[in-house]
């Protein structure tokens, strides 16, 4: 990924471009992992010469959750933490589709390993960015011989750092051996999700995905599509264990989260899901999704944080995430260390 000299990041306190964010090598989240994150995209409306970051709020909600899992204190509010994104943004001028990865991690440089007594930070990296992977075929997937990791080993629901190193091993994998994503299972062999993705499977006329207790990430695009299946598509959604072999006799199956967004899956393990393409319903909810993503269906305008005033009438959630949770009060352009 060239670094562009114009996109701006917050960091150590202040707004800074991107090329001067830089950590010491004996930083303790670059030796031990000990860094939490977010992956947050902006979809950019050409009609409307808007870029929205979706769900922005509920993704820095769940980055203070990260961080209390590993001990940290992050001294910022989720609207705090909105608005100094959708700074990064309009001072980065971003006018297309856009990547958001803030981090807080253990800035102290130290060795030694533990969670305790050590300093932390905060940045936010915004950055044009297209397709994680192919969305617009069906995909080949091969379940991983790589098991998911456990809550009691490392909390899939934090988004940690370190934790990532089983999906690599998982998705070199899968590359290796010729599929395009894997799907990991739980040690207790039941299905958890794919490498970077929540997974939906439609069987015997109803969607299923693996509940919380399956070691997944609390995706939520995954927590989205449940409601558009449920309220915009009247399809019914489940959450239970999904064992390896239903994935075989499964009718339709697809991947989602932030960076693959929707991914439709045509066959596992060799095996064709339904007719070995996109499946109908899927295709339904793909369309829908980036219909809701890029500000054009009125009813989820609140899941759309608009990054420029345009001189239209501005959302009251809009404004909520410029203006802070304290009424009236206006977030500065730069917030002191």
């Amino acid at each position: 990924m060239a670094m562009d000299p114009s996109l701006v990041s917050f960091f150590q306190g202040d707004y800074v471009p991107l090329v001067e964010a830089k950590i010491g090598v004996l930083t303790h989240a670059f030796g031990y992992g000990t860094g939490c994150f977010e992956g947050i995209r902006g979809y950019y409306n050409a009609e409307q010469n808007q870029l929205y970051l979706f769900r922005l709020r509920e993704h820095y909600q769940r980055l203070i959750e990260s961080s209390r899992v590993l001990m940290m204190k992050l001294r910022y509010t989720a609207d705090e933490l909105s608005e100094m994104t959708l700074e990064c943004i309009r001072r980065s001028e971003l006018r297309q589709d856009t990547y958001i990865r803030p981090m807080v991690y253990k800035s102290s440089e130290a060795i030694g390993v533990r969670l305790h007594d050590l300093d932390d930070d905060l940045v936010i990296i915004v950055t044009p960015f297209g397709n994680y992977i192919d969305i617009d075929r069906a995909l080949k997937v091969g379940v991983s011989s790589w098991k998911r990791i456990d809550d009691n080993m490392i909390p899939p629901r934090a988004k940690i750092t370190g934790a990532y190193v089983n999906s690599a091993f998982a998705k070199s994998e899968a590359l290796q051996n010729g599929f395009d994503e894997a799907i990991m299972l739980t040690a207790e062999g039941h299905v958890s999700e794919g490498s970077a993705e929540n997974l939906f499977m439609f069987r015997k006329g109803t969607w299923i995905t693996p509940p919380i207790t399956e070691n997944i990430l609390e995706g939520i695009t995954r927590d989205t599509i449940m409601t558009l299946l449920r309220e915009e598509l009247g399809q019914p959604v489940i959450e239970r264990p999904i064992d390896r072999t239903e994935l075989y006799s499964a009718d339709e199956l697809f991947l989602c989260g932030t960076g693959a967004q929707i991914a439709p899956v045509g066959s596992v393990d060799h095996r064709p899901i339904g007719s070995g393409g996109v499946g109908s319903i899927t295709g339904q909810v793909q369309r829908l999704y980036f219909d809701v993503v890029r500000g054009n269906v009125a009813r989820y305008d609140h899941w759309c944080s608009p990054a420029y005033n345009t001189g239209a009438a501005e959302r009251p959630e809009a404004a909520h995430a410029r203006n802070g949770h304290e009424a009236g009060t206006p977030i500065p352009a730069a917030i002191p260390a």
